[in-house]
């Protein structure tokens, strides 16, 4: 047998690459390419991932038809990033301002715990500007890495940290606003969830207990759970396909799915969209993050996606969660 047919064979193989290029309106974006087939992109407007696909190009995370890439609004899609406060709990505009402020490239980040098989990322860095410092007066420095995993894992990890001079402590909420693309939300369920505590959003921020199943979706969703595993599972029926949400550093978790009417007043969303997306965010809300100067705090996403066969135990969190 020759070589050439031999290799035929074997999966496509590249070098791990990452490059820089613009989108159709100009901004700017990184592209990380695996070596398997999968990639990644990150806008530096927002430090927004708005792509991760598998191996097979099909694209993993929801960016709406109507999204909007131009500043001042942030990209309805993706991964936007919520700081220094998540939603309304503060008194800055909802969710904060990084994701709608220009990331730099971070040429020189501090040290990562080395973990050599991981040969795709790219490093950006945020801190304040003069008009930032006015409506959020601290000095910070926001480092985040955008990784892709030798199997296409995507991995987000956010160093915070406190630049203060006069001595002064800050406090911030956070999330990773994820937008998982589904099938049908009416095929979806979440798993991990179950009899856990929530603040739910359209109720006042009222407090509730979640019953012991997992959660399937009848309508809008907009709950913050309290004190959530390390991983939570979405799965897809009709895709057969499985997202595992691994976190570090972020206790909380909110599910959010606009539903029909609240639809319809999204500018930036189309109206029958909210059937095919899910945000599940890996968060720190109910008890915000308080950085001495000089203190760092890290939070870090890790997402898989596997076949579903994965969760062939249904409800069975031990085959789910803890696989």
């Amino acid at each position: 047998m020759d070589t050439a047919s031999s290799s035929s064979t074997l999966p496509t193989s590249h070098p791990p690459s990452v490059e820089r290029t613009k989108g159709p309106t100009g901004l700017e974006k990184l592209v990380l390419r695996e070596s398997r087939g999968w990639s990644a992109e990150v806008h530096l407007y927002g430090g927004q991932v708005t792509s991760w696909k598998n191996d097979h190009g099909e694209e993993l995370l929801f960016v709406s038809s109507k999204a909007i890439f131009k500043p001042p609004k942030a990209i309805r899609g993706g991964i936007p990033i919520c700081f220094p406060q998540f939603g309304t709990h503060g008194n800055l505009e909802k969710h904060g301002f990084a994701r709608n402020r220009f990331w730099a490239i971070d040429d020189n980040p501090p040290p990562f715990p080395v973990n050599t098989a991981i040969k795709t990322f790219a490093d950006l860095i945020l801190k304040p500007s003069e008009e930032d410092l006015k409506i959020w007066p601290h000095s910070f420095e926001f480092r985040l890495r955008v990784a892709l995993a030798p199997r296409g894992d995507l991995i987000l990890t956010s160093r915070i940290r406190n630049t203060n001079i006069d001595g002064r402590p800050f406090s911030f909420t956070f999330a990773y606003h994820t937008y998982f693309s589904v099938s049908d939300i009416s095929e979806v369920r979440v798993e991990g969830l179950e009899t856990l505590d929530y603040l739910d959003n359209l109720h006042a921020k009222e407090r509730f207990t979640e019953q012991g199943d997992a959660i399937v979706f009848e309508a809008g969703i907009d709950k913050i759970y309290l004190d959530v595993p390390s991983k939570v599972a979405i799965i897809d029926h009709e895709k057969k396909r499985t997202y595992v949400l691994r976190k570090d550093g972020l206790p909380d978790t909110v599910l959010w799915n606009p539903w029909d009417k609240r639809s319809k007043i999204m500018q930036d969303f189309g109206d029958e969209e909210y059937k095919h997306m899910l945000c599940v965010e890996p968060a720190t809300v109910e008890k915000p993050i308080t950085l001495k100067p000089g203190e760092e705090w890290k939070g870090k996403m890790e997402l898989t996606a596997v076949p579903s066969s994965y969760c062939s135990g249904q409800l069975d969190p031990d085959k789910v969660l803890q696989g």
